[in-house]
């Protein structure tokens, strides 16, 4: 990944072009360098991203490696709130940035704009990206069953922050 640092201390990674979006019913399966379910809820504060989360990370479908899940909240001024089951952890993490970029992506399918303003629990972001207007407008709001070259040029963009330092005596 290319990243530069701004003079402000913000830092904008470039992440991998995405070239699949899948619709499974309601949610969205996209793989932006880690596979990512999205589902949309309301009151994503309150929802249990747990038990939910564990439900489909561990389902069938997904199977043998899993998925993360994200539980997406659209919010006003073309923002959203994002709350992720993280595989390998096996609970909620304070946030991801393959995660927070999947769900920007698919928050564009319900019309949400780049760049997407997003608010996780460990802090906010923003994730900037370019699609192809066919592709959004070819699934009447939703994604086409497979596109190639939906979305390019996608940053994820906040700042970078030491939140542990720590030794380990061995």
């Amino acid at each position: 990944h290319d990243a530069t640092l701004e003079a402000d201390g913000i830092v904008r990674l470039k992440m991998n072009n995405v070239t699949e979006v899948k619709q499974i019913g309601d949610d969205y399966f996209i793989n932006t360098g880690s596979p990512h379910v999205v589902r949309f809820v309301t009151d994503v504060q309150h929802y249990p991203v747990y038990e939910e989360g564990k439900k489909i990370r561990y389902s069938e479908g997904f199977m043998p490696g899993g998925t993360n899940v994200n539980f997406v909240e659209i919010l006003d001024g073309n923002s959203i709130f994002v709350r992720t089951y993280e595989r390998g952890v096996e609970n909620e993490t304070l946030s991801c940035g393959t995660g927070v970029t999947a769900a920007a992506l698919a928050a564009s399918f319900r019309h949400v704009q780049s760049p997407v303003s997003v608010k996780a629990l460990g802090g906010d972001l923003k994730v900037a990206f370019k699609t192809s207007q066919s592709a959004l407008s070819a699934g009447q709001g939703g994604p086409p069953a497979s596109q190639a070259g939906i979305f390019e040029d996608i940053y994820l963009i906040g700042p970078a922050k030491l939140v542990f330092e720590g030794d380990l005596e061995l």
